[in-house]
């Protein structure tokens, strides 16, 4: 298999519990809920990314013929030796288009920790470290069990409820404020719900507020 990948570089978590852990963001290219491509924004399914995934022109990125290739690639961005902290964050667009179970054999193989970011409608291969759902209304949930179900927060659709995924097999749940032109608001929307509902924890984008990739 070719994996293609838009983007892969050295960071820090910005986001959710793993927030503040260095890691390698793996980036690959493509999405099932939306082109990329702004002319499509308005009629897709996902209608709020915030990130750039079309291509393979990202600094680290393109084309990678194997799994052992992809994974000596990603520890190639890990400064130094790999050890056992090392913490890769598969993520796209959708990374479950390409994350195969080979892919997570290799990775490991170098001595990462895998962690993915996925939408969820697509099952998770075998054997990784740590599974972050975001869920997104209209799209069919698939995987409903993992790490961490993370959902941005409003969501106009009522499918898109908070209260639809509290039944789900996940260690920890999630509110992130929906980042738009309305976003003050849904951060004290999202506040008001974490402080009703004490089940859900509230995960802001701090690399964003922080300035960083």
């Amino acid at each position: 298999m070719t994996y293609s990948v838009k983007e892969m570089y050295y960071t820090l978590q910005g986001e959710g519990v793993q927030t503040g852990r260095p890691a390698v963001f793996l980036r690959f290219a493509g999405c099932n809920l939306w082109s990329g491509r702004e002319k499509d924004r308005a009629s897709s399914v996902c209608r709020f990314c915030d990130t750039e995934f079309v291509g393979t022109d990202g600094r680290g990125g393109g084309k990678f013929e194997t799994a052992q290739a992809l994974a000596r690639a990603v520890a190639g961005v890990w400064p130094g030796d790999v050890s056992s902290r090392a913490y890769v964050v598969c993520t796209g667009g959708e990374p479950l288009l390409q994350l195969d179970a080979s892919l997570v054999e290799a990775l490991h193989a170098e001595g990462f920790e895998v962690g993915v970011e996925t939408n969820g409608t697509i099952e998770a291969p075998p054997g990784i470290d740590w599974l972050c759902v975001s869920p997104k209304a209209n799209a069919a949930l698939k995987q409903l069990r993992g790490d961490e179900l993370k959902l941005v927060y409003p969501q106009d659709e009522p499918e898109a409820s908070p209260g639809n995924f509290e039944s789900l097999e996940f260690s920890h749940f999630l509110l992130q404020p929906k980042d738009d032109d309305n976003s003050e608001q849904h951060v004290r929307d999202t506040l008001a719900y974490c402080l009703d509902h004490p089940q859900w924890r509230l995960s802001l984008q701090t690399h964003k507020l922080l300035g960083i990739d």
